[in-house]
């Protein structure tokens, strides 16, 4: 079971706070650093200083790390143009020595859009499916040939489909809750299929619908990497669970129903229940980014006794 780092920099955090966590993420043996794509706070919190770009801080995190993968829950297909995505995630994979990943969804959070000027389109889903056979089409060109591309929404002609990532393939995620059209885009261009903030039994439903997917378009169904989204918070001791949560704003039960939560014993038993559905990845949604005790207790205390 490999466990990630998950950060949502909107609430509130600067690039040399997310930088001390890749950094403990690093030190304390994660397999690697994900941050959301968003422009806007969500909920409560004055979101202070501001929002940072996900791709911005990931380059700098790329020549700031050595072991650790590092990528995006979901970067938003109506922030930036696919050509455009392209290359940016084609670079940082470069000057990370080939350690990136791409979690790409179609985007969502229509305030945050109105709030920096950026289109919503309705059209959302039909856009990133163009935006998934846009970017892999042009990372899978051979060097000297062009990529075409005549779609609805995007149109590309004779383009040098250049840089070339570090890595043979950057793997690509994709993830959510629909039941048609999320799993058959997953079954397409998915390496990776991630299941945010959702029960084992909607997670086991939902794995089954991909696997099924997958085996319809000619793949194995155990080709795909299943993997979860989920809110951390460990302590050892009911005193320190309950100070974690109240730090972040949440209640200990909910916490416990909804995430991952409670003593590390606890938090072990209930990973367990989803490696038995086929999770084989999590990623652990820290809250709190400036409690780096939070993450050595889960290193030593639940990271040490997984398999």
């Amino acid at each position: 079971m490999d466990l990630r780092i998950f950060t949502e920099p909107q609430q509130g955090a600067t690039y040399d706070t997310l930088l001390s966590v890749a950094k403990a993420t690093e030190d304390l043996g994660f397999d690697a650093f994900f941050r959301s794509d968003h422009y806007l706070k969500m909920g409560s919190g004055d979101g202070l200083p501001g929002p940072t770009d996900a791709w911005i801080t990931l380059a700098g995190l790329a020549r700031e790390t050595k072991r650790i993968r590092l990528g995006t829950l979901m970067t938003a297909g109506t922030f930036r143009l696919p050509g455009v995505l392209a290359i940016q995630v084609a670079q940082v994979d470069q000057m990370s020595g080939g350690r990136v990943e791409l979690g790409l969804g179609a985007g969502w959070f229509e305030e945050e859009h109105k709030a920096y000027g950026i289109p919503f389109p309705k059209e959302k889903f039909g856009r990133l499916e163009e935006q998934l056979a846009i970017v892999t089409g042009l990372w899978a060109t051979e060097v000297g040939q062009t990529f075409d591309f005549h779609g609805t929404y995007y149109d590309l002609t004779e383009s040098p489909a250049l840089p070339k990532p570090a890595q043979d393939r950057i793997p690509v995620l994709i993830g959510g809750h629909g039941a048609t059209r999320t799993p058959r885009l997953a079954a397409k261009y998915a390496d990776e299929f991630n299941m945010p903030f959702a029960s084992i039994e909607d997670s086991q439903r939902q794995f089954g619908r991909v696997r099924a997917a997958a085996e319809a378009a000619g793949r194995k169904g155990d080709e795909l990497v299943y993997s979860n989204a989920l809110v951390v918070c460990v302590g050892k001791d009911d005193q320190e669970v309950a100070r974690r949560a109240a730090a972040i704003g949440r209640e200990v039960d909910e916490l416990k129903v909804n995430g991952l939560a409670g003593s590390p014993e606890e938090v072990v038993d209930k990973i367990g229940r989803y490696q038995e559905i086929g999770t084989r990845r999590l990623y652990l949604q820290v809250l709190d980014l400036g409690d780096l005790d939070h993450l050595e207790l889960i290193s030593s205390q639940v990271q040490s006794q997984l398999s």
